[in-house]
């Protein structure tokens, strides 16, 4: 697996070449505002199937999830109503992932679901990552290793036997703790499913 740093910002060379991989139908290991994520492209259909065997994900059964550069791009593959468009708007970017309605932009595995999560991380370089690409990154946080805060390249080298992951990006050490997830699919009666890093109000 190849390691590329990316200790600020965003690295140009670290942001091509992870755009090239997730375009060519690969899965990524690369940083959020959490904790490090699994990612491939969410319009292909193929990379999402081996991403979901890789984590032991049902796409039936397990709520998917996926990163946007912001929320005009968000907009495009979920349904947000104003409450909700105010709502995302003042905790995003954040460590929290929104479900909300699914639109019809998305690929043939989210057609069985209604709902889609939807993450716009406080990481300049995931953020950049789905803008260059140009849709969304399906995005899982990465299996259990002994300690989840290590950086990219420790979690490349735990993971390293991992079938079709080819490119790690390391950022420096990630978060010990995933997104709070919030149900919005009735934006005026939001529900904490999962309460992780993100403070949520209501």
């Amino acid at each position: 697996m190849k390691v590329i740093e990316n200790k600020g910002g965003v690295d140009r060379r670290a942001l091509d070449a992870a755009a090239d991989a997730l375009r060519a139908g690969d899965i990524i290991i690369y940083p959020t505002d959490t904790l490090y994520a699994l990612g491939c492209d969410a319009l292909n259909n193929r990379a999402i199937e081996r991403l979901c065997r890789i984590k032991g994900l049902n796409p039936d059964k397990n709520f998917l999830s996926v990163v946007c550069s912001d929320l005009s791009q968000a907009s495009e593959y979920a349904k947000i109503d104003n409450v909700a468009f105010r709502m995302l708007k003042h905790y995003l970017p954040g460590p929290f992932t929104f479900i909300l309605p699914a639109s019809t932009s998305l690929p043939k595995v989210f057609k069985g679901r209604k709902t889609v999560g939807i993450r716009i991380p406080d990481c300049e370089f995931a953020r950049a990552l789905a803008e260059e690409l140009g849709h969304p990154i399906m995005t899982t946080s990465v299996p259990v290793v002994e300690d989840s805060s290590l950086d990219g390249a420790a979690v490349a080298l735990a993971l390293d036997s991992v079938a079709d992951i080819v490119l790690a990006i390391d950022g420096g050490e990630g978060g010990n703790e995933g997104s709070t997830i919030i149900d919005c699919c009735d934006s005026r009666s939001p529900e904490i499913l999962r309460q992780g890093s993100g403070l949520f109000e209501g």
